[in-house]
């Protein structure tokens, strides 16, 4: 069975509630045969990456940059993945209070050199969640687990 992980840093309230939608999206009835694995940034292991078969990444957007968790995420997994994970799957959201535009690039450059496909647009947002934000979340997490099904 394909499992698609779930690798987020949840400090706050909104990151939360996206990261809820994000998780009830890629666990909805309609995907099957797909096993959702979640890991905080700060637990998040090789063994995780690459046991995945598809990624889903949640940060906030930090003085312009990912979260010092994803950061760490990265460091921790970025050279025993990086030949066996070419290819595979991903997807994010990011929710900053500010600009975000630092927090995605540094995302767009770490999963490039991974050799990662983006295989949906980001959600990035600033300000309160609301209810369209919520479904694009949901839609997140659905399209990245749906294009797992076998």
């Amino acid at each position: 069975m394909p499992t698609l992980l779930i690798i987020h840093h949840t400090p706050s309230p909104f990151m939360q509630d996206m990261f809820e939608a994000v998780l009830s999206g890629a666990t909805d009835p309609e995907i099957e045969e797909v096993e959702v694995v979640r890991r905080a940034a700060l637990a998040v292991t090789a063994s995780d990456v690459l046991a995945a078969d598809g990624y889903l990444l949640g940060t906030p957007a930090n003085l312009g940059y990912m979260s010092g968790a994803l950061k760490h995420a990265f460091d921790t997994f970025y050279y025993p993945c990086l030949d066996s994970t070419r290819g595979r799957p991903f997807g994010y959201y990011i929710h900053g209070n500010q600009g975000t535009e630092g927090a995605e690039r540094s995302i767009d450059s770490v999963t490039t050199g991974l050799g990662w496909e983006k295989s949906a647009a980001p959600v990035v947002a600033t300000g309160p969640v609301t209810k369209d934000l919520r479904e694009r979340c949901w839609e997140l997490g659905g399209t990245v687990a749906a294009q797992l099904m076998a």
